[in-house]
């Protein structure tokens, strides 16, 4: 069965990020007051520390995963990571680990166990800014992805296959994605073709479309080419969609259109289930 080989130091996978930073991810998501690029930015800050979190073992953070963040807006995509890692295309967990490019204090709510809550202070690393501004150059994002999967399929044949996850509130603006798309998800490790999930994010607000399995329910042809684009979720995915209360069947894609703040969260927790670590 596909997408079921392993993860391991010696046999890492991948995620690739795409975040649409267009001049109009500076609105609002919903009927939030956070524009839409400041709530993707601090939802990738928050999964990059999971994952290392997930990678953590006593001895330090190991490399079973290597993390790639491409922003695409003004120009065609590059590597949204400042500081230390500015410019690099795909680094190694740990050493995303090592290098935020600042830790901000952030304050959260907690129960003070007498029936009442206390806010407490947490460190909040960032790597990833909100960026706004220019057009959707979303065809130039899938086609950089593609050449550095297939240079990373080149080095880990037989890996998990690497997982792309796009975050985008608009049409693309230089040319058809569903043939970009389909030139990503061609390329393949021994265990399968590469995952290509789309998270639609939107400023009408309303109930989302999470993890269709086809696209009657779509309101237009943007969504449904979007929906063109999406793999199918893994066996696993599924299971793990299901127990977080989604209706998902055979067939369900990593697609969610008109996406809240809850939904982009759970998008992402869920887009980067793997298999066991090893």
């Amino acid at each position: 069965m596909p997408y079921t080989a392993e993860i391991s130091r010696t046999n890492p996978s991948c995620f690739f990020f795409l975040v649409d930073q267009s001049a109009s991810m500076i609105d609002p998501i919903g009927e939030a007051r956070a524009s839409k690029a400041d709530v993707v930015a601090d939802a990738l800050n928050r999964l990059l520390t999971e994952l290392a979190i997930r990678c953590a073992k006593e001895e330090g953070v190991r490399d079973y995963f290597y993390v790639s963040v491409l922003g695409y807006g003004s120009r065609s995509a590059q590597s949204a990571f400042r500081g230390e890692l500015q410019g690099r295309d795909l680094i190694a967990i740990s050493e995303v680990a090592e290098h935020p490019l600042r830790v901000d204090q952030r304050v959260r709510k907690t129960p003070d166990g007498a029936g009442g809550v206390i806010e407490v202070k947490t460190d909040f690393p960032v790597w990833v800014e909100a960026l706004a501004n220019g057009a959707t150059p979303m065809c130039g994002a899938l086609t950089r992805v593609t050449e550095l999967i297939s240079a990373w399929i080149g080095e880990h044949p037989r890996g998990f296959p690497p997982i792309v996850l796009n975050l985008t509130d608009g049409e693309a603006n230089d040319g058809d994605p569903i043939a970009s798309a389909r030139q990503l998800t061609q390329l393949r490790t021994d265990d399968g073709p590469v995952l290509l999930f789309n998270l639609h994010i939107s400023d009408k607000g309303g109930t989302p479309i999470t993890f269709p399995a086809d696209s009657a329910s779509l309101p237009d042809v943007y969504a449904r080419s979007l929906f063109d684009m999406s793999s199918e979720l893994p066996p696993h995915m599924r299971e793990y969609a299901a127990s977080n209360h989604y209706d998902v069947r055979e067939g369900s894609r990593g697609f969610v259109y008109n996406s809240d703040i809850v939904s982009l969260v759970q998008f992402l927790d869920i887009g980067t289930r793997a298999l066991a670590l090893r």
